[in-house]
């Protein structure tokens, strides 16, 4: 769930059309060119922007459709990742514990390095770090493919390949989060995150499906490895769309940013940069109390739904991969469409109360799931939730993103994700561990601590007070 002023460097289309270099007479002439050219520019997108529907006018945006498009073909990808690697590990263990502690690998660096992350978007740009981590991934998981397609694969290799991830995931993922500022005026802010939102949620319902009956028509062996190599092929075409970017630039100048770099990147200034973040969330009593709350809904809802959801589809249902990938399908279908509703609506109200009501309704399905009896059930329970998560990240990100200044937005959705999954570790552990004991109870237990987390909101008269 993840602010306000957006940086100047870039409103939407291109840069200012450049001709050759200024000549000594001919400033005024060149001037009046680059004015003339980059108005030009800016009145056709704005009139194709109009021509579009509202939710889609982000897309008349050179910059912000390159994201979209990368971003979008790079989370089907994980969504076979996701499958492959859970369902691999799985067959390597049949342990609830081994795949709890698989995620807790890729937690507890994530948890530890997000605040750095988010340090390092506010002083360069998100563009250069979204580039090296897709790059990174890229190189990592193809490594994965090839063990997996040599039958050479251990668990060992699956545990670097989360702390990996774990690493890179936390300088991704706040830039990630604080891009779409920098890429479309703030009128279409609401729309821009929509767009996005809807392709994790359009990716999960068809991604993990796709996944399932691609390892359940081949086998095992081929399918995996199929998988991971999919996931590998979408880092290096998002890799290759944020190479093609012109914009999304913080600061002065690219070149700006190297010659002030060696000055800036000492770990004394680094600390101060996160310090001033955590005071400046910490002074805010409407944002420290969505990210306390934010914390105890990830804790109550990660691990049970990851761990439980496989056990349901592997040992109540023994619906196999394709079980699986049936009900997180099921989750992405729903979310994509309260992202809909929510990129639909052009100044939420009430934002307080609604919240707290969404997050009281998903823990009274999770705890559902306790006597769910069959994967269509279980399927149209997660579908539900799913509706109830797209509606509140639509309508909470775009508050936060216009509410937060521009300096510091990479370090409040650093926080913001920290407090997603900072305590991931302990939700995937107890997860883990509950679940071997006995699942139903894993499900009661997390749904009442969720509704728990809803009274908790209702009680916080800040977040009462978000309109």
């Amino acid at each position: 769930m993840p602010s306000g002023h957006r940086p100047s460097c870039y409103r939407g289309g291109a840069p200012a059309i450049r001709v050759a270099p200024r000549a000594r007479h001919g400033s005024i002439l060149v001037n009046s060119v680059e004015k003339t050219g980059q108005a030009t520019f800016e009145a056709r997108t704005e009139a194709s922007t109009r021509r579009r529907p509202a939710l889609l006018a982000p897309l008349a945006i050179r910059d912000f459709r390159l994201v979209w498009t990368g971003e979008t073909i790079s989370l089907l990808g994980d969504q076979f990742y996701f499958v492959a690697l859970t369902w691999l590990t799985l067959q390597l263990t049949d342990s609830a514990l081994a795949l709890g502690t698989l995620f807790m690998a890729a937690a507890i660096p994530r948890g530890v390095l997000i605040l750095v992350g988010g340090a390092l978007t506010d002083r360069f740009s998100p563009r250069p770090l979204m580039l090296a981590s897709n790059a990174l991934r890229c190189v990592i998981v193809a490594a994965i493919t090839a063990l997996v397609a040599l039958h050479a694969v251990q668990l060992w290799h699956l545990y670097v390949l989360s702390i990996a991830f774990g690493v890179i995931d936390a300088f991704f993922y706040p830039a990630s989060a604080s891009i779409v500022p920098s890429l479309v005026p703030e009128e279409r802010l609401t729309a821009g995150n929509a767009l996005m939102q809807g392709s994790m949620q359009i990716t999960t319902l068809i991604g993990p499906a796709l996944a399932g009956a691609l390892i359940a028509v081949v086998g095992s062996a081929t399918g995996n490895g199929t998988s991971f190599g999919i996931d590998a092929l979408s880092f290096a075409v998002a890799t290759a769309m944020l190479m093609m970017m012109r914009g999304a630039r913080r600061g002065p100048s690219p070149a700006a940013d190297i010659a002030q770099a060696p000055a800036e990147t000492s770990p004394t200034s680094m600390m101060t940069e996160i310090k001033a973040g955590l005071r400046y969330a910490w002074n805010d009593p409407v944002l420290r109390s969505i990210l306390f709350a934010i914390a105890a809904i990830s804790f109550s809802f990660d691990g049970p739904a990851i761990i439980g959801w496989a056990l349901l589809a592997h040992n109540r249902f023994t619906a196999g991969a394709a079980g699986f990938g049936a009900m997180v399908a099921a989750v992405g279908g729903g979310a994509m469409i309260g992202t809909l509703i929510g990129g639909s609506i052009a100044r939420p109200r009430r934002r307080g109360l609604v919240l707290p009501a969404i997050v009281a309704m998903m823990g009274a399905l999770m705890a559902c799931l306790a006597i769910v009896p069959n994967l269509l059930f279980a399927a149209a329970i997660v579908a539900i939730t799913g509706v109830g998560s797209g509606l509140a990240n639509t309508i909470m990100i775009p508050w936060l993103q216009t509410r937060t200044e521009s300096a510091m937005l990479g370090r409040v959705m650093s926080l913001v994700m920290l407090a997603s999954f900072g305590l991931a570790p302990v939700s995937f552990g107890v997860a883990g561990l509950l679940a071997n004991l006995n699942l139903p109870l894993l499900f009661a237990i997390a749904g009442g601590l969720v509704m728990l987390s809803s009274a908790g909101m209702l009680a916080s008269r800040p977040l009462r007070s978000i309109d």
